[in-house]
């Protein structure tokens, strides 16, 4: 496995795992251990077959085209239009999501060291111009950065389960019922609000056109780097999920009401040890900040493209403050936000990367061009419709209250 394929799976899965990963335990805690797995493996399946739809889509319309020209050549200017708007809306709240959950962590992290509470406004713009600075510079230096971070990552990833597994209570997992933690009419609105929210998680499918150009419509190769890539968060999510929920418990989870920084304190507290608190604070901060720049680099690559921008210092320059002003903006002005955006980017996710993929492989597939296919036929593009209803459903279901 050479370093480029090894990059494209660092970059699909540090795209998965980030405000995901940190959300998560905060939007399943009140579920029950086991249903929230249940929960995780059937979105993995959902998001693992889309990507692969998607990459059936994008070698049979053309290997360099991105997501826009795809669109178009397939479903003409509405289809153009409607996957535009998903992608930008998606890419804009995960973004933004990212900056809110990165400045918040910052805060913390900055607090002994100042000696005092930094102003999350100057957390925001700190951590947009230090880590959104790595974005102007192309897809190969973010793919080496993407590998050195993930790899850290990785290791603190296993570090931190290694030395808090022990500490798991097996009554968090297995006797920790949820409706012991909320009451029955709570708990149907939690289970609406958090299947967004894991949908979310695995959302990769933004990096997917960038990366069938960077290797260069290997299908063989990509087909494994959309597996491995989307299987890494699947064991990380289910590994956090126990060191988190199996230590701290469901219902003091829950009580966190969505913090970020709540949730790192009281993990923090549980390791006896420094070095592994560093590590629980090092591998928070990596995972906002490998899905950052995951995330990122797709927007900026869908508005050079949209917007023709020259691959020069002004054109990257015009590329980088379209990208970031929107969301900082919107970070700035509405800082507590984290956990209703990631639920909420859960819409557009859905219109992107399965109503459209299947309405493309409805039109293509009768063409017959050949090449590689995802296995299902129309019986998997028929379930894959139905799931995402049921996704919008919770989502607009949590939103009306």
């Amino acid at each position: 496995m050479n370093l480029k394929i090894l990059g494209s799976i660092a970059i699909v899965a540090g795209t998965a795992i980030g405000g995901g990963m940190l959300a998560l335990p905060l939007a399943t805690a009140a579920l029950g251990m086991v249903p929230a797995i249940v929960l995780l493996t059937v979105i993995w399946g959902t998001s693992a077959y889309t990507s692969l739809l998607m990459l059936e889509i994008n070698l049979r319309t053309g290997v360099g085209d991105n997501v826009h020209a795809i669109t178009g050549k397939t479903l003409g200017k509405l289809g153009q239009v409607i996957q535009g708007a998903s992608l930008l809306s998606l890419l804009f709240a995960l973004t933004m999501v990212y900056l809110m959950g990165g400045s918040s962590l910052l805060e913390v992290r900055l607090e002994p060291l100042l000696g005092m509470k930094l102003d999350n406004r100057i957390a925001v713009l700190l951590f947009t111009f230090i880590f959104g600075g790595i974005i102007a510079v192309g897809v190969s230096w973010i793919d080496k950065v993407s590998r050195i971070l993930f790899s850290a990552m990785v290791v603190l990833l296993v570090v931190v389960v290694a030395f808090l597994l022990p500490e798991v209570n097996a009554s968090n997992i297995i006797g920790e019922a949820s409706k012991s933690i909320v009451e029955a009419s709570e708990l149907n609105q939690l289970w609406m609000a958090a299947i967004p929210v894991v949908f979310t998680s695995f959302g990769f499918h933004v990096c997917i056109a960038t990366i069938v150009r960077y290797l260069d419509g290997d299908a063989q190769s990509l087909r494994k780097v959309l597996l491995i890539g989307s299987t890494i968060p699947l064991v990380s999510y289910i590994l956090w999920l126990l060191v988190t929920l199996g230590t701290i418990g469901g219902a003091t989870v829950h009580g966190f009401e969505g913090s970020l920084p709540a949730l790192v304190g009281a993990l923090q507290q549980v390791a006896d040890s420094a070095i592994i608190r560093q590590c629980v604070d090092i591998f928070a901060n990596l995972a906002l900040i490998t899905s950052f720049l995951g995330v990122t680099m797709s927007l900026f690559d869908y508005i050079a493209e949209l917007t023709r921008a020259k691959d020069n210092f002004a054109g990257r320059a015009q590329t980088w403050a379209l990208t970031f002003v929107p969301p900082l903006l919107c970070a700035l002005f509405y800082p507590d936000g984290f956990f209703q955006v990631l639920g909420f980017a859960a819409i557009p996710l859905v219109v992107m990367i399965m109503f459209l993929p299947v309405a493309m492989a409805f039109k293509q597939r009768p063409q017959n061009l050949g090449g590689y296919q995802v296995a299902g036929g129309s019986f998997g593009l028929g379930l894959i419709s139905l799931l995402g209803v049921a996704i919008v459903v919770a989502q607009l279901m949590v939103a009306l209250g």
